[in-house]
């Protein structure tokens, strides 16, 4: 047997050595799911199969990354290098780059991502004259981005009478001439969007037969991570290219599809044995990441789905300690409830900042969690939140160096022929982008052309946009040399964009021209780490697919010593000793949009469950009787998915309790008593308290002494608190009192406190003991 298998237990061994056929390994949490893709990826190439011949699919760079460095320590680096491995739309956009003249598109398109393809809509929409409060930016990339999915082209559109019925019953009667638009310019553009990568990947390989086979016998051994997150645009493409060997495994877990918003088919592993009648069933049950308690937990929540592949997940690990359950007022309180955690087993346990994650339904969670965390000085990390090349700055340098690779490119073109600012109007732009419809050319052929006179552009401007043409074209001369950090480094200093950015002296401009420097930084670290790499050359083109091609937790730094804190979708393949649920409450998780159906549900149960197994040491789950939501302060009740939790494995730190209400009806009017009896309650009417008796003080009474004013107290606007007194107070914890103003019960007390910095606070309420 081969060294590395020596590491795999039984139930990972027998799916890491089965060669030919299709498979299908169901992966319980924690169950090492990864080791398994990695070592069989190593042994098909230890059996003498070609790594050429070899394709295996993931849903992030990161983990194909890793991936390879793990079979290249097993087979060697120059082996490892020939694999066809990386994600979904990596892969594809390597075939139609390689394949791109069959569909009329040059081999150096463009990848808009979302920012880019609703700036294009939004132009569509400006053009067309929609109300673009009826024609939503989003909401129409969102619906375009589900149309593609499943495989609506614009023609599918027009011939399909109930989807065109449906958008115009929605008040949207455009919508299909805007989706055409927006496929037509982003055609004119040489480019394609995130979608596009998988329907024009799904046209090829059904358009030219010719092409499936040449793909379906190169990639004789297939194997497909997050098998449960495909969408049917993949499926169609893996199930296409296995076609003709059936030599596919699939890898995945049933109860952690969590991604049916983005259109992940959980019946894609649900039905994986009907597709392929004779493929073998492998079970990964022990987990190896969690305590007995959280496995047992969350194989109890999992129960209550219906859609699901049996299996029963066990670990060998220790018992370990019970889910804590806490519950708070508000969301403030339960936010300092998360960092005083954090903050006590920091202490107590010297524990890192990066042993703790705080997870949420949604982001608009985490405003009251990091005022909490930032109060007591705990350092925090927020995934998912604007990306690194998501930046305005980054943004802009970035489409100087797409614009050289892809003139055609029109967003990049609108997003920098007057930045920095060189006296190039809107009105101009304008004046061009409808010049460009007209003749049916891009705005960089109407620029290059020598009919600019025509378009109503007077000798100055025609100077101008002649000066940027020139500027570009010398870039693109100089590409065809250069590395892509050399040449960006020249775009950033020739094309004024960092000068712009180091006018602004303000600690955000400084922070940009950092960026702009981390960018090219990067840019230095890719062309080195290409040389390392088959068949590359450290192009900028490569550069620009490396960053399209991002995924959400790819650019994020792990090492840094912070809590995280993220969705609960984002925290998927992530684990960490101690866990934080936050807001589990009816309405909020499950989401009140996720409920309508039973399928809706048990997707929220799922993502429960993807929470609770990130968990190795300790779980704990808050929630809260009220919550700040749409500006209002709303009641909120306690997550069903508590009490599908089976209570042994629970320690409920504050018991749960009904909340309770006065009845405006009088409760004769359920018994058996006379209609005529029947009334309502009158409201009651509070008595007015008698007033108390005016207090006179006796004579000869001598005054309290400091002693004992210091033994504990409340309201101290009338005691002898002084400047440089110690005090603690529930909430800001310990503090010292620096001055003291006004008298009576008006009297304030300005206090430094260890966790709340500088408060000033009315002494007649406050509640503050004196301690030294």
């Amino acid at each position: 047997m081969e060294k590395y298998l020596s590491q795999l237990n039984d139930a990972q061994l027998a799916p890491t050595t089965h060669v030919d056929g299709p498979l299908m390994v169901i992966a319980g949490a924690g169950s090492g799911k990864t080791r398994v893709l990695t070592f069989r990826i190593a042994y098909l190439m230890s059996k003498g199969i070609d790594p050429f011949n070899i394709l295996a699919l993931t849903f992030t760079n990161k983990a194909a990354k890793e991936m390879k460095a793990r079979i290249a320590q097993i087979v060697g680096e120059s082996e490892a290098k020939n694999l066809w491995m990386g994600t979904f739309h990596s892969v594809f956009a390597k075939i139609l780059r390689i394949e791109s003249d069959r569909l009329g598109y040059p081999s150096n398109f463009t990848i808009y991502d979302t920012q880019d393809s609703e700036r294009l809509i939004a132009s569509v929409i400006k053009e067309m004259n929609l109300d673009k409060d009826v024609y939503k930016t989003k909401q129409i990339r969102s619906r375009i981005s589900s149309f593609k999915n499943s495989l609506i082209t614009v023609r599918a559109y027009f011939n399909n009478p109930e989807l065109v019925e449906a958008d115009a019953m929605a008040k949207r009667p455009k919508m299909g001439e805007v989706y055409k638009n927006y496929v037509d310019r982003c055609f004119k553009a040489g480019a394609m969007d995130f979608d596009d990568l998988l329907l024009k990947t799904n046209e090829l390989l059904t358009r030219f037969p010719d092409v499936l086979a040449k793909y379906q016998d190169r990639f004789r051994y297939i194997l497909v991570d997050e098998y449960q997150d495909t969408n049917h645009s993949q499926y169609l493409i893996v199930r296409a290219l296995a076609d003709r060997f059936h030599n596919i495994c699939v890898v995945g877990d049933d109860a952690q599809s969590i991604y049916a918003f983005r259109g992940a088919n959980i019946n894609n592993i649900l039905n994986f044995q009907r597709d392929y009648s004779d493929a073998e069933l492998y079970r990964l049950e022990q987990n190896y990441r969690s305590t007995k308690t959280i496995v047992n937990a969350a194989n109890s929540i999992i129960s209550h789905n219906k859609s699901k592949i049996d299996k029963v997940v066990w670990t060998a690990n220790d018992s370990g300690n019970k889910i804590k359950v806490n519950r708070s007022l508000t969301d403030g309180d339960e936010g300092r409830f998360v960092a005083s955690t954090i903050f006590e087993m920091k202490m107590n346990e010297q524990r890192n900042n990066k042993d703790f994650a705080i997870l949420y339904r949604t982001n608009a969670q985490s405003r009251a969690l990091e005022d909490a965390l930032r109060k007591r000085d705990i350092p925090y990390r927020i995934y998912g939140g604007l990306s690194f090349y998501q930046r305005k700055e980054i943004k802009d340098l970035l489409s100087y160096l797409r614009l050289i690779i892809n003139p055609a490119d029109e967003e990049a073109l609108k997003r920098v022929i007057n930045f920095p600012a060189r006296g190039i109007g809107q009105t101009t732009i304008d004046r061009l982008i409808i010049a460009a419809n007209q003749q049916n050319k891009t705005i960089f052929e109407v620029l290059t052309g020598s009919n600019l006179t025509e378009i109503g552009l007077n000798a100055g401007t025609k100077a101008k946009l002649n000066d940027f043409v020139i500027m570009i074209q010398s870039f693109q001369v100089m590409n065809q040399t250069a590395d892509a950090f050399e040449l960006a480094e020249h775009v950033a200093k020739t094309s004024g964009v960092i000068r712009e950015f180091k006018k602004d002296a303000t600690p955000e401009g400084v922070a940009r021209v950092e960026n702009l420097e981390e960018l090219l930084n990067g840019i230095r670290d890719f062309v080195e780490g290409q040389k390392e790499i088959a068949d590359t050359t450290g192009s900028l083109a490569e550069f620009l697919e490396d960053v399209a091609l991002a995924t959400d937790l790819d650019q994020e730094d792990t090492n840094d010593d912070r809590v995280a804190l993220m969705t609960i979708h984002l925290a998927k393949g992530l684990e960490f000793p101690y866990v934080f649920i936050v807001g589990l409450e009816e309405d909020l998780f499950p989401s009140a949009m996720s409920m309508n159906t039973r399928a809706e549900l048990e997707e929220e149960r799922r993502l429960f469950y993807v929470a609770l197994t990130r968990a190795e040491v300790q779980a704990y789950l808050t929630y809260t009787l009220s919550r700040y939501r749409w500006g209002k302060l709303i009641d909120a009740e306690p997550s069903r998915f508590i009490e599908e939790i089976d209570q042994q494995y629970l320690d409920i730190i504050t018991p749960i309790q009904e909340q309770r209400f006065n009845p405006m009806l009088s409760a004769d009017i359920f018994g058996d008593v006379e209609p005529d009896v029947v009334r309502f309650k009158k409201p009651q009417v509070r008595k007015k308290e008698p007033a108390p008796p005016k207090f006179v003080a006796p004579k000869n009474l001598k005054p309290i002494s400091k002693a004992s004013s210091e033994s504990g107290t409340t309201n101290l606007f009338d005691n002898k608190l002084i400047e440089g007194n110690i005090v603690s107070h529930l909430r800001f914890g310990k503090g010292k009192v620096l001055s003291i103003e006004g008298k009576g019960t008006d009297t304030k007390a300005e206090i430094n406190f260890e966790h709340g910095g500088v408060k000033k606070l009315l002494l007649k309420f406050a509640k503050l003991d004196i301690i030294g």
